[in-house]
């Protein structure tokens, strides 16, 4: 059994023109919402086996805020830099990719690809999820290359609205 957690990024700022799309930080209410989504998951007793983040600052600020909360080592972050930019396949590739001796993972990433990787995974639909949503998918195997719609289960949907 495979366990996969897909969350977008927390909100960011757009109020630093002079930097690059990578370089955004989280603002106000970013900062809020992924330390909640991550007492959110840590109330469901969720202790992922290995976190993994673009590399983008908003997203691994929103890893590492979400870590506190579920007791994961924020130096054991893995940055993927294959996230950020990925379309469905390129998001699929990395997690074919992942190492099968973690059992569960938290991926953080950026819409439209979370949104359109959690649909193309899951046998429920989803609209657009909002920032530092998550959804949980379960699959019946036990190598990351076999996962697939044909061997998921939804198992749960949850954003910063719903557990504030």
């Amino acid at each position: 059994m495979k366990t996969l957690y897909l969350l977008r990024h927390a909100k960011s700022s757009w109020s630093f023109n002079e930097l690059s799309d990578q370089e955004r930080p989280l603002n106000d209410r970013g900062r809020d919402d992924a330390p909640a989504m991550g007492k959110a998951l840590a109330k469901r007793h969720i202790r992922p086996d290995l976190v993994v983040s673009s590399p983008a600052v908003r997203a691994m600020s929103t890893a590492v805020l979400v870590a506190r909360e579920v007791e994961y080592p924020h130096d054991k972050i893995v940055v993927e830099p294959g996230i950020y930019g990925a379309d469905v396949d390129g998001l699929l590739d990395v997690i074919h990719h992942l190492p099968d001796t973690a059992a569960s993972v938290l991926l953080v990433g950026h819409n439209p690809t979370i949104t359109e990787t959690a649909n193309a995974l899951s046998p429920s639909s989803l609209n657009e999820m909002p920032t530092a949503a998550v959804v949980c998918l379960r699959f019946d195997c036990d190598h990351w290359a076999d996962v697939s719609k044909a061997n998921a289960e939804f198992y749960f949907y949850d954003y910063p609205r719903n557990v504030k």
